[in-house]
């Protein structure tokens, strides 16, 4: 895939003839009929829950090529909401030249209120509530833990959005059972588990540790559980490469973290406007997109 500059970066879409029905901070989504959507992955860089005015060209591109790859890959043990239209039956010639590498066209379904995040190894904001009381969403963890330290089994540590504002709060198991009931709960943690465990299996034969993982569910009209949204990206995980691999610090990594880490540089409160990024940083962190893609997926693909 060759690089491109920022000019040929899509920040927004705008589809002829099909209604959008959201613009979240990276993806277009589009309704095509009562039962399907039309979901584009932009360029759109977000970080902090902020929007920034710069794209990072290619990224959407390839999170889709990298989410779809797991779709695949994990198809066998959870069905998720890829569909089987195609997206020159209802777009422009225009359009279809434009999107098709970067939209998916997914059944429409019930989403449950709940983000289910499993992690590895203890970083981020885990570390820092680990930190602060030795657990992390009212899961007891062992004293001394380091920094970036694996676990001695992946824990589930769900997330649910705030009612006012659109940040991630931490929510303890005995929360998420109150929001969906027991045995959608568990089933959930289950299967997120699986999941995480056999992309971390498959990432570390690769080169890459995956220390901690996004999956979002919905529900479709059996009530069935099914994988939705994006899976296993630089986006919703964290990648860091096996051979710079340290406890006790914050690895390198190949996922929009470098961006997080150049921002607490700054004097930014989090709060928009978001700051003018340098085109170093920019391209760093499309060369970052495009090794973790290269290294999963492959570099023909």
């Amino acid at each position: 895939m060759s690089s491109s500059n920022e000019s040929s970066a899509i920040f927004e879409t705008n589809i002829e003839n099909l209604e959008l029905i959201a613009r979240g901070k990276v993806r277009d989504i589009y309704r095509i009929d009562d039962q399907h959507m039309l979901i584009v992955s932009t360029d759109r860089l977000s970080a902090f829950d902020v929007v920034f005015p710069q794209p990072i060209p290619q990224k959407g591109e390839l999170l889709t090529r990298i989410s779809n790859f797991w779709f695949s890959r994990t198809s066998d043990m959870v069905e998720n909401h890829l569909s089987n239209l195609k997206l020159q039956d209802y777009v422009s010639q225009r359009d279809y030249q434009q999107l098709a590498s970067r939209s998916i066209i997914v059944k429409q379904l019930k989403t449950l209120p709940v983000e289910a995040i499993v992690r590895g190894y203890i970083i981020g904001s885990g570390w820092k509530d680990y930190t602060a009381s030795g657990a992390i969403c009212g899961i007891q963890l062992p004293a001394g833990l380091q920094q970036a330290e694996q676990l001695s089994e992946p824990i589930f540590t769900p997330s649910t959005k705030a009612t006012v504002g659109d940040h991630d709060i931490n929510v303890s198991f005995g929360q998420v059972v109150d929001l969906i009931g027991e045995e959608k709960s568990n089933q959930v943690r289950e299967i997120a588990i699986q999941l995480y465990q056999s992309a971390a299996h498959y990432a570390r034969s690769r080169g890459i540790i995956i220390a901690d993982t996004k999956f979002e569910f919905g529900i479709d009209e059996n009530d069935q559980l099914v994988l939705i949204d994006e899976i296993l990206t630089p986006d919703s995980s964290r990648f860091w490469p096996v051979d710079q691999y340290r406890v006790g610090t914050s690895p390198p990594s190949f996922d929009k973290q470098f961006i997080r880490d150049y921002l607490e540089t700054l004097d930014w409160d989090k709060v928009p406007p978001a700051p003018q990024i340098p085109q170093a940083i920019i391209d760093k962190t499309q060369l970052k997109y495009q090794q973790a893609h290269d290294i999963l997926v492959g570099i023909d693909s």
